[in-house]
């Protein structure tokens, strides 16, 4: 019995152990499969978000190359456009001394003033400061109190008086000029140097704690068309330069140019804040801009310049150019002598095929090219003028409102002679001035590239692309280890290419869109290691998730590219008939993509971006004429105008306001009616337009809606949108053509 029990309680403890080990090992077999999901889980989790932020980051690269190449389009157009008029002026032969004053003022400069001729310019003591004026107060020579009086006060709203602003602009002056064309600066007199750029775009806020300068700062160009308080920004420059004049350094940049300011913003904004005195302010700025430093070298190693270098750059070269002549880097040394011979057959559109524009690698607009020294050379030039011109004066014909007739076609000039080799050499300026005026133009217009060599930008309208090689043989020819500079909005606020040899700067945050990058600055201490210190200004863009973000700056950038699209819908339709043979209203997505970049010129991945932009398609074709349509509505509901004039205004509107600003050259705001009759003048003798002095009155009377002797900017645009109706309901009356 006892034997039999001993039995039981064997088997019972050999049970009990076989259960505790099955136990054990189905509890470790749970345990291992619930790892093994939970680490494919985690794979399965970890290759979704890489995917999700792959997607997110092509999104934004997108979003950027769009921002990028409309940005960079409108430079082109400025430039173009200051080419023809340009162009027009050096071949317009004034018939009265009142026409030869109003060429003068339309576009040319001064290239030096005398010192009674800038006191006279300036005169301060003029500007009367009535006792009613709360604002702040500066007696000179300015010190610390004074720059943070100004602080304080541009925080409360407040505006410096008109007064204070002349003095301020003529004390600037007087410093600049004192300055060589390359500040040197030394970490041996300051440990640390801090180098900024855009600064316009940055609240006022960020400079409160540059009140006390314990250390060096460089400022980078791009003071001004940044944003609405572009003159607060350069008030305070200015004035932290007097009071610290060893530790505050400014460059220039392509942006400190009075032509590019009448595009972006900046004479506009000088205007309307200064209405009585602001022609003064800005011809006094004028000279102010053209007498900042042109770089900056730290320690002999360091060299900071706003745009790049070419392969061209000699920095002993710039440290000797008169760096105040260049007024504006848009348009060279004046020429030495004027021409109007032409040959009708090359301005008709019969010169030779193939011919191409001479290469260049500062303005590529430009007819100023040294070292011409072949005659093929310039005989091509010389076709290449008169083509380039053709196409501005038949865009000009577009933007006043005149149909093109069959007598337009047949446009001649004072004569068909071909041009000569002398007259060639007239439009050219010295060889030595003309290489002054590259060196800067190189300097504050230029961009790197990752290839090697260096071409001009065709991208930017002006300066050149350079490559890795250019860089290293410029350090290495001036003895330097780094290059600064700015010149181009980076997502990060900076950086590194050309084997980290080229650093961009870009201290502007939400430059495109509220999110769309952050600013940035650099620190330099004695071993020249750079430090970098990144921000957001906006408060909001703390607030987004990347998603958030992203989705944001996109939603702008697509909003400005179909913008862009609508603009060119003639042209888009005349470009998606040439692929619709049949003529059956569709076309498939590839050809819509070849035909949109051959009218846009953007550069852009046009079928990646499709989704975005065309929301149907049946089988794979997209019927055109829908598409266009449904941008006609999303344009329409933002303004109230017919289809056809409001896609002129948006194409042609900021030609418009510039071409308005260069007629009004007294920056008054108002186109009197003389300005008006010499423009006329001007545009009628190159355009074969027959208009008498009496007509071009009756015009201007017709223009001026409110009759007070002036046409302002509303009258300017709204003639303009009568004259386009005009002319549409003068081709709807014509018979139909299927041809574009």
């Amino acid at each position: 019995m006892r034997s039999h029990q001993g039995e039981l309680e064997v088997s019972r403890k050999s049970l009990t152990i076989e259960r505790d080990l099955w136990d054990q090992t189905f509890f470790s077999f749970m345990t291992v499969k619930k790892e093994f999901l939970t680490f494919k889980a985690a794979v399965l989790i970890q290759r979704w978000y890489r995917r999700y932020v792959a997607r997110l980051e092509m999104r934004r690269r997108c979003t950027w190359r769009i921002f990028q190449s409309i940005e960079y389009s409108c430079e082109q157009d400025q430039i173009k456009l200051h080419n023809f008029f340009s162009y027009l002026m050096d071949h317009f032969t004034p018939s009265s001394s009142k026409e030869r004053d109003f060429i003068s003022r339309m576009l040319t400069e001064e290239e030096s003033y005398k010192d009674t001729e800038l006191e006279k310019l300036c005169d301060y003591e003029s500007v009367e400061v009535l006792d009613s004026y709360t604002g702040p107060h500066l007696s000179f020579p300015l010190l610390p109190d004074h720059a943070t009086a100004l602080l304080e006060a541009f925080k409360q709203k407040q505006q410096l008086h008109a007064h204070y602003v002349l003095k301020l602009l003529h004390e600037t002056r007087r410093h600049l000029m004192q300055l060589p064309n390359i500040n040197h600066v030394s970490t041996c007199y300051s440990e640390e140097i801090t180098i900024w750029e855009g600064f316009a775009v940055c609240p006022l806020l960020t400079l409160w704690h540059l009140t006390y300068f314990l250390f060096s700062y460089v400022f980078n160009g791009d003071f001004v068309d940044r944003g609405k308080q572009s003159v607060e920004i350069l008030i305070i420059l200015f004035a932290f330069l007097l009071v610290y004049p060893k530790e505050v350094h400014l460059n220039r940049g392509n942006h400190e140019d009075h032509m590019v300011n009448l595009r972006y913003g900046f004479t506009k904004e000088v205007m309307q804040k200064y209405k009585v005195h602001g022609k003064k302010i800005l011809k006094m700025l004028q000279n102010v801009f053209c007498w900042l430093p042109l770089a900056t070298l730290i320690d002999q190693k360091v060299l900071i310049v706003h745009g790049g270098v070419s392969d061209m750059t000699d920095l002993e070269l710039l440290a000797k150019i008169q760096r105040h002549k260049f007024v504006s880097v848009l348009r060279g040394k004046k020429r030495k002598g004027k021409s109007r011979h032409m040959d009708s057959k090359v301005i008709n559109g019969e010169s030779p095929v193939g011919v191409d524009p001479p290469r260049s690698s500062s303005f590529p607009g430009s007819c100023l090219q040294p070292g011409l020294a072949s005659t093929a050379s310039r005989t091509e030039l010389s076709q290449w003028v008169r083509q380039t011109v053709e196409e501005e004066l038949e865009k000009c014909r577009r933007q006043v409102g005149f149909s093109e007739t069959p007598g337009d076609k047949e446009l001649t000039c004072v004569s068909s002679v071909t041009m000569t080799e002398s007259e060639l050499e007239s439009c050219e300026t010295s060889e030595s001035s003309q290489g002054e005026w590259k060196q800067i133009v190189d300097l504050l217009w230029s961009d790197p590239m990752p290839q090697e060599g260096c071409k001009m930008n065709t991208v930017r309208g002006g300066g050149c692309y350079f490559g890795p090689d250019v860089t290293e043989n410029i350090l290495q020819k001036h003895s330097l280890q780094l290059l600064i500079r700015s010149h181009e909005c980076k997502q990060e606020g900076y950086e590194f290419c050309h084997n980290r040899k080229v650093l961009t700067i870009f201290s502007a945050s939400n430059y495109y869109e509220i999110g769309s990058n952050r600013g940035a600055y650099v620190k330099l201490g004695p071993d020249l290691v750079p430090h970098f210190v990144q921000y957001q200004a906006n408060k909001t863009a703390h607030t987004l998730t990347l998603r958030q973000r992203i989705s944001r700056v996109e939603e702008s950038a697509f909003r400005a590219l179909r913008e862009k699209l609508f603009a060119h819908t003639s042209d888009l339709i005349c470009a998606f008939k040439g692929y619709d043979q049949e003529e059956t209203g569709t076309i498939t997505l590839s050809d819509w993509a070849t035909a949109v970049e051959s009218v846009l010129h953007l550069g852009l991945p046009w079928r990646m971006l499709r989704p975005q932009l065309v929301h149907s398609t049946a089988g794979g074709l997209l019927e055109y004429k829908s598409w266009l349509d449904y941008l006609a509505v999303e344009q329409r509901s933002k303004e109230h105008i017919q289809s056809s004039l409001l896609e002129t205004i948006y194409r042609n509107r900021s030609n418009l306001e510039t071409i308005f600003r260069i007629i009004d050259s007294d920056h008054s705001g108002l186109i009197s009616f003389e300005e008006f009759h010499q423009t006329w003048t001007l545009f009628s003798s190159h355009m074969n337009i027959e208009l008498t002095d009496d007509g071009i009155s009756d015009l201007a009377r017709s223009i001026d809606f409110n009759k007070d002797g002036n046409i302002d900017f509303n009258e300017f645009l709204e003639a303009f949108r009568l004259i386009e109706h005009t002319h549409c309901d003068d081709k709807a009356a014509l018979p139909t053509s299927d041809g574009c």
